[in-house]
């Protein structure tokens, strides 16, 4: 490219960008369209989400619900054979996403103490070749269950 041709295509280029910029900031406000935008008020925003099925909270609100949560005790409890101890059981809602081995589950499942040891969980699910079986989904699961329960729940046939 000639010296001459350079200039007259970067004169183009600002012509180009001139003529952008001065559309962009002289242009209408806002965009219109076919469809007018109603503005709703927070009273408004919020019965038009509760007919939908949403459950709407303050801050304040989702603040003592979190704490109430935080306070209670685990799921549930059994008596054992009319003993004065109690066995704790815990419940929890495992979400296998897509990606996730044995021994990522079994790392979930030890942390809500539904398994003692994740190692244990993984070496279980090889020695039954269900590895390559582990869909993503959401299981309830509970500390009460042996080992074939929890496998049979996590990797339905």
């Amino acid at each position: 490219m000639t010296a001459k041709s350079m200039r007259s295509f970067a004169g183009g280029l600002l012509a180009a960008a001139t003529l952008c910029g001065i559309v962009y900031f002289n242009g209408p406000a806002e965009a219109t369209t076919n469809n007018k935008v109603e503005k709703l008020s927070n009273e408004e925003m919020k019965d038009k989400l509760t007919s939908e099925g949403y459950v709407i909270y303050t801050e304040k609100e989702w603040d003592q619900l979190a704490n109430q949560a935080e306070k209670k005790e685990p799921a549930e409890t059994e008596k054992d054979n009319g003993n004065k101890e109690e066995k704790v059981v815990y419940r929890t809602v495992l979400n296998v996403s897509s990606g996730m081995t044995s021994i990522d589950v079994g790392r979930s499942l030890e942390r809500a103490k539904i398994i003692d040891r994740a190692r244990t969980f993984s070496n279980e699910v090889e020695k039954r070749g269900l590895s390559n079986k582990l869909k993503p989904g959401i299981y309830e699961v509970e500390s009460g269950m042996n080992m074939d329960k929890i496998l049979s729940i996590i990797f339905p046939k």
